[in-house]
């Protein structure tokens, strides 16, 4: 079972282009209520980031330009995909251990989050994350 849970975005298009819809509730695109939006953009080259996980915290991850590689690691699985469609999200569960890497010059990634900033839900440390997960 892959750690990866893709979120397909409906595309509307024509010829001035195309535009995506992000919806909130059961049967629409985003499964959770959406309390924090934020982007990562300007990423210098051979620069990493995440290295966390969420206690309770869910995330839909979108690439809406350019590309990076997202890793995910649930303490028993780790795998790695490339983001690049700005009509495909990532559905990144709470307890589960995020990296991103690779990142294009031009990338742009949209996160939406199903709670507010807490510090207090991060868990900055792989070792501490295995513990919580049950698998050290």
């Amino acid at each position: 079972m892959s750690l990866f849970q893709w979120i397909e975005l409906q595309e509307h298009g024509d010829d001035r282009g195309q535009l995506v819809a992000l919806e909130i509730g059961h049967e629409k695109n985003v499964p959770f209520e959406i309390k924090r939006i934020y982007y990562i953009y300007n990423t210098e080259s051979g620069v990493s980031r995440g290295y966390h996980a969420h206690k309770e915290l869910k995330q839909v991850a979108i690439c809406v330009s350019g590309s990076c590689r997202m890793v995910l690691d649930n303490g028993k699985a780790r795998e790695s995909v490339l983001m690049s469609s700005p009509s495909k999200g990532l559905l990144i569960e709470s307890m589960m251990w995020r990296e991103m890497h690779d990142f294009s010059s031009d990338c742009v990634l949209l996160v939406l989050a199903s709670e507010h900033f807490s510090e207090a839900d991060y868990i900055r440390n792989y070792d501490d994350f295995l513990r919580q997960a049950n698998y050290a």
